[in-house]
């Protein structure tokens, strides 16, 4: 299954994760979000989306690992790893008025920064 993991460009841009290879996505506390993580396998695609600065779909990644934290099992340990920069970002406008959105998670609860994805809500966006 795909996911969009939104990151705020100032704190962990993509960039970031192409100059480090590889991350632990964590500082998550939103019990869904967590839900969401937990439920991640190996493998599965991503979509990084910055918020707050530039608010649009920017790049691919894929998740490397999830294990669960020893020192508290409520918290999954994702790893993952960029794949490539989108050739054509995808703004919130965009997203917003596109027929594939339509009734999405992402726009009844906007604040959610862990969203699963259809598969075709992750080809409109790496399209």
């Amino acid at each position: 299954m795909p996911y969009l993991l939104k990151s705020e460009p100032d704190k962990y841009s993509f960039d970031d994760l192409l100059r480090d290879g590889e991350t632990t996505w964590d500082g998550i506390s939103n019990n869904q979000a967590l839900l969401t993580l937990r439920n991640m396998k190996k493998g599965d695609q991503l979509v990084i989306y910055h918020s707050n600065i530039g608010k649009e779909a920017v790049g691919t990644a894929k998740v490397v690992s999830v294990a669960m934290d020893p020192a508290n099992p409520k918290i999954p340990i994702v790893r993952i790893k960029p794949v490539k920069r989108l050739k054509h970002p995808k703004p919130l406008a965009d997203i917003r008025e596109a027929a594939v959105f339509q009734g999405s998670i992402l726009f009844r609860q906007f604040r959610l920064s862990v969203v699963p994805l259809t598969e075709e809500q992750y080809d409109w966006l790496t399209s």
